[in-house]
């Protein structure tokens, strides 16, 4: 099954660099920008075939305005989409606002537990998860896509679909970038996942 799938645009904390989570956080102008040229991308990308894909998004503000702004640029309608609560964003819990050097000065060998451990490490707080309980969810919602489908979603949730589809060890998964402004090419049933 084949998947575009774009993070959402820049927010102001992720260019302070805080934890987002599942805050609600909106786009910033950049952000804007980023969701717009990604648009552009995947009306070049889909071309006649645009009407045969579903389109979907995670359901936190960051990631719908992003959508909306991707439609506008396809010459779709930005409302025509739908969302999916398990492609939110993992939650930090109760280190989501703050930055790794506010959690440093205060956690500094938690810090180093999740630098160790990555991929499964919980931070605190009663709603935290790590990127392994995160991929049950993606990996739930990846084996219900039954057509080609744009996705918007988070840095975390496409962390899991490069472990779960593209076969990335958890060390590279949970430290690569997640690019804000490229596209994603999934193709679940042949094992790719691919930045274009």
């Amino acid at each position: 099954m084949l998947i575009y799938m774009i993070r959402h645009g820049q927010t102001d904390w992720n260019a302070e660099g805080r934890l987002q989570g599942q805050k609600d956080i909106g786009l910033n102008d950049k952000g804007r920008g980023q969701a717009f040229q990604n648009g552009e991308t995947l009306r070049a990308l889909l071309g006649a075939d645009i009407q045969d894909f579903d389109f979907v998004a995670s359901p936190l503000s960051r990631t719908r305005e992003t959508m909306q702004i991707a439609r506008k640029a396809m010459d779709l309608d930005p409302m025509g989409y739908r969302t999916d609560e398990r492609l939110v964003e993992l939650s930090f819990g109760d280190w989501e606002g703050h930055t790794l050097d506010d959690i440093r000065a205060v956690a500094p060998e938690r810090l180093k537990m999740r630098s160790r451990q990555k991929w499964n490490f919980i931070p605190p707080g009663p709603s935290a998860e790590s990127y392994e309980i995160l991929s049950w969810r993606v990996g739930a919602w990846l084996q219900s896509v039954e057509q080609p489908t744009v996705c918007v979603s988070h840095g975390g949730v496409i962390r899991t679909i490069l472990k779960l589809v593209g076969g990335w060890d958890e060390l590279e998964a949970s430290r690569c970038d997640i690019h804000q402004d490229r596209v994603l090419i999934i193709e679940r049933d042949k094992g790719r996942a691919e930045w274009l």
